[in-house]
């Protein structure tokens, strides 16, 4: 989608994003997370399938590698798995939760009605929204994403993620990170007692339309009744 095309960028929160406002009595909110060196526009193909009565806030990430490429934290994959910056991960982390505030501020969106999702590095930021801080979101997707197990001292009790729910899709054929990575999340998942969802795909480190069909079929139902 042309950038001319997108609803303007909006700089004044903790975190930089473009905001499609909900038409009609308001019934949700959805948070779109970009893979590293990427930007917010990358997901606007979203714009057009979700519901129309739902906020949906494209989310840049804070740190700039190249002209309209950003991510949360660096990585580098090796042999071994990937290495990230562990402390900016923590950093954007934080950030975040408070971005997440400061915009369901400014729609009237309670946590109850706030979805976090992304895709890669995106995906791993929703999930790190969500099982640290519950508090702020009622459930998050991660599209060929994982989870990072530098947030093991951060996760909240189980207790605080019992009304959590998630959605975990993954291609079977991904080079970047491989489908064991969405097995791993799907089994913290389950030690930690978040109800989750589970789609796999033949596919790569992408978002198929399959796969974006799932997830906006999960937002409806997870913030049914209202969003149609």
């Amino acid at each position: 989608m042309n950038p001319a095309q997108l609803p303007p960028l909006i700089e004044d929160l903790p975190l930089a994003c473009r905001l499609r406002g909900a038409e009609g009595e308001s019934a949700g909110l959805v948070l779109l997370m970009h893979g590293v060196g990427s930007n917010e526009t990358s997901l606007a193909g979203f714009l057009s399938l979700l519901p129309r009565n739902l906020h949906v806030a494209l989310v840049r990430f804070p740190y700039e590698m190249a002209p309209g490429a950003y991510s949360a934290f660096s990585v580098n994959f090796t042999a071994d798995g990937p290495v990230i910056d562990a402390a900016a991960a923590e950093a954007s982390r934080l950030k975040l939760a408070a971005f997440v505030g400061a915009l369901q501020a400014r729609t009237g969106m309670a946590p109850d009605r706030t979805l976090a999702a992304g895709f890669s590095q995106g995906g791993i930021m929703a999930a790190g929204l969500g099982l640290t801080r519950p508090d702020t979101v009622a459930g998050f997707a991660i599209l060929s994403g994982r989870i990072l197990p530098e947030i093991a001292p951060h996760l909240a009790a189980k207790s605080a993620l019992a009304h959590l729910d998630a959605l975990i899709a993954h291609g079977d054929y991904d080079d970047r990170l491989p489908v064991s990575w969405a097995e791993r999340s799907a089994e913290l998942l389950g030690e930690l007692g978040v109800r989750f969802e589970q789609k796999r795909y033949a596919a790569r480190h992408e978002i198929t339309r399959d796969m974006a069909d799932d997830f906006v079929a999960w937002v409806e139902r997870r913030l049914a009744p209202a969003a149609t």
